[in-house]
């Protein structure tokens, strides 16, 4: 095969069906490499099999988050409790977090910790207490890491059948208190209340 010339450089493209395309490309008297173009057309050609692999998540909107936190905190200081709040997504990442006034400062690991797990192992945390109580087998699920407390307070955040993150509650005096704040703040976001039907 004779050497390009200045004038005309050709491309060879590999196509999906595994043949070969020739392109000429007429580039007038610059020397230009035509890398580009062929990265674009593989691109296209691997694109529909690429975007059929993705997954498509949904994800806990900070505005729900926010509001699940607050309803959660409004609902123990009615009660008379100095709490905090923490909601996380279904990755576990923190999405909201507030500290009531009066609020002690290991109230933000536990509620962060009660959201996490609930989230994590998309379970309430009360029932996983009682699970580890009924069988001491299961006691490992607690020294998985170090973000997971298994103590009464936190809820996962489900809409249907997807678990979209968790919120729990850490400062009232019982984890079944700390729940019932969970809880407002999961009826407030439309989210699914464990142990109830939707109407």
């Amino acid at each position: 095969m004779r050497k390009h010339a200045v004038h005309d450089k050709i491309a060879w493209i590999i196509n999906g069906s595994g043949g070969h395309t020739l392109m000429k490309i007429a580039l007038g008297k610059k020397p230009v490499f035509a890398f580009g173009l062929a990265l674009g057309l593989l691109g296209l050609t691997a694109s529909p099999s690429l975007s059929q692999e993705l997954i498509e998540e949904k994800s806990l909107p900070l505005s729900l988050a926010q509001k699940a936190a607050n309803v959660a905190r409004e609902k123990c200081e009615a009660d008379g409790y100095k709490i905090s709040v923490a909601v996380v997504d279904a990755g576990g990442n923190l999405r909201a977090l507030v500290r009531g006034d009066g609020a002690g400062p290991h109230t933000i690991d536990s509620s962060s910790k009660k959201a996490y797990t609930a989230s994590s192992l998309r379970r309430p945390t009360r029932e996983l207490a009682e699970l580890i109580v009924k069988n001491p087998a299961v006691q490992a699920l607690g020294r998985m890491n170090d973000k997971i407390l298994i103590l009464g307070g936190g809820l996962p955040i489900k809409f249907g059948d997807a678990v979209l993150g968790g919120i729990g509650v850490g400062g009232a005096p019982g984890g079944h208190l700390d729940e019932a704040c969970a809880v407002e703040g999961l009826k407030s976001i439309g989210a699914s209340v464990p142990g109830e039907k939707k109407e």
